[in-house]
């Protein structure tokens, strides 16, 4: 028979760490909504595109965007952390990390395991 042991910890940061911990949440909501709304945006022209050549407006799709790409998302933060400073404040890992969760959020729906990802809000504590 195995034995299965467990600890609980409670953990008390400081006035700078509890800081630090809600800027790189915030900063991580903030991320993955971008990406959810780039992605809203690219499947609203993929259904305009084929309503179009449903409607016959349009003789073919040469609409070539693709899935959800996680490599050119995580270059992309690169580029995301040139206006909004506050990006650079925040460990670079959970940024990447919100990322590879709109990957695997859009490679569930995409597969029709989920439904459409949603914003996340701070109001939400889902």
């Amino acid at each position: 028979m195995v034995v299965k042991k467990a600890f609980k910890f409670r953990l008390y940061p400081n006035q700078k760490q509890i800081e630090l911990i809600n800027k790189t949440i915030g900063s991580s909501h903030f991320v993955f909504n971008y990406f959810v709304g780039k992605q809203k945006e690219k499947d609203e022209y993929w259904y305009m595109v084929n309503e179009m050549v449903q409607n016959g407006q349009l003789t073919e799709s040469n609409w070539k965007g693709g899935f959800f790409n996680k490599n050119q998302s995580i270059k992309a933060v690169r580029e995301l952390k040139k206006p909004d400073p506050f990006l650079k404040k925040v460990d670079r890992i959970s940024l990447q990390k919100s990322i590879e969760i709109v990957n695997d959020s859009y490679t569930r729906y995409y597969k029709k395991q989920n439904n459409e990802p949603r914003f996340k809000s701070k109001k939400n504590p889902v």
